[in-house]
């Protein structure tokens, strides 16, 4: 803002030295030139579906992410912080997503419309609230976009980035968030297969099954299923497992797999955004507790 300021001062100065300038045109140019140097840049985001590639302004395309991807029954400040956290998500990635779970589910009008019935244009509107009051809002880490992963809900704890993905990231760190384990209805799920399905699975004779190591966060690490060891994040994916905590129960029809909380457990825990927000805790309160060491500012 201070560079909009210099700027115009020096034209208004270098129109006052020349003095070629009737009032009323001296006032038309600053007016258009304040205009043009206001001008919030344009973000384009380019989001490919299964039949086409979208192009949708960033302040409006959040609206569509937002209601795909947490509850709009949710507090204000709780859909604030998943403003900034997904608009911070879609820049990192240099606007280019797909509307799935592998980048961030995208809703359009249509869609919003047959989900809320009624309610849409409530729905909507507090939805745009929140996008308004973060009004171009990112996290930064080192000057850079952070990687604002988030999920469901965890375990009571978040997982270290390095846990689940690749490579360790400062601002990806473990933290509590104990909240989850009561404010998420369906934070502890069940989903049990035959030892014939899993035989089927994961290629083996003989079932069994020992989990050997967990991550400090309380996630298995690491399991050995017949003669081969996998990641807990590898079972969870082919089994299809609401997350990789999980406890394992032989039972008359199979093998019943108990899991805690909704997701990879990286970022920010939705549920556990609600309950901050449910506390009074702000928007930024609450990126500041899921993301490390990171900066909140706008993007001119």
């Amino acid at each position: 803002m201070k560079t909009i300021y210099t700027k115009l001062l020096f034209v208004l100065c270098l129109i006052l030295f020349v003095g070629c300038f009737s009032y009323k045109s001296t006032y038309t140019f600053l007016s258009s030139t304040y205009k043009v140097l206001t001008q919030q840049k344009e973000y384009i985001v380019k989001v490919k579906t299964s039949t086409k590639t979208l192009s949708i302004p960033l302040e409006e395309y959040l609206v569509g992410v937002v209601a795909g991807e947490m509850p709009v029954s949710f507090e204000m400040e709780a859909l604030k912080a998943q403003v900034v956290a997904s608009r911070t998500f879609v820049l990192s990635r240099n606007l280019n997503v797909d509307n799935t779970t592998q980048s961030q589910v995208y809703l359009t009008d249509e869609q919003m419309k047959k989900n809320w019935g009624k309610s849409y244009k409530e729905n909507k509107e507090k939805i745009k609230q929140a996008v308004k009051e973060t009004s171009y809002e990112v996290m930064l880490y080192d000057g850079k976009y952070i990687s604002a992963l988030f999920f469901s809900s965890s375990n009571g704890q978040t997982v270290n980035c390095e846990d689940y993905f690749s490579g360790k990231v400062s601002y990806l760190k473990s933290v509590d968030s104990h909240w989850d384990l009561t404010i998420d209805p369906h934070n502890q799920r069940e989903k049990t297969f035959t030892k014939k399905q899993l035989s089927d699975i994961f290629k083996i004779d003989e079932v069994h099954m020992n989990i050997t190591a967990y991550t400090k966060s309380g996630y298995v690490s690491q399991i050995v299923i017949g003669e081969k060891t996998w990641t807990g994040r590898e079972v969870r994916e082919k089994l299809g497992l609401a997350s990789s905590c999980f406890e394992i129960k032989l039972t008359k029809n199979g093998y019943t797999f108990i899991t805690k909380g909704s997701g990879h457990g990286v970022g920010m825990s939705q549920y556990g955004a609600q309950a901050m927000a449910l506390e009074n805790k702000s928007y930024k309160d609450i990126l500041n507790h899921y993301y490390q060491n990171i900066e909140i500012q706008r993007i001119d």
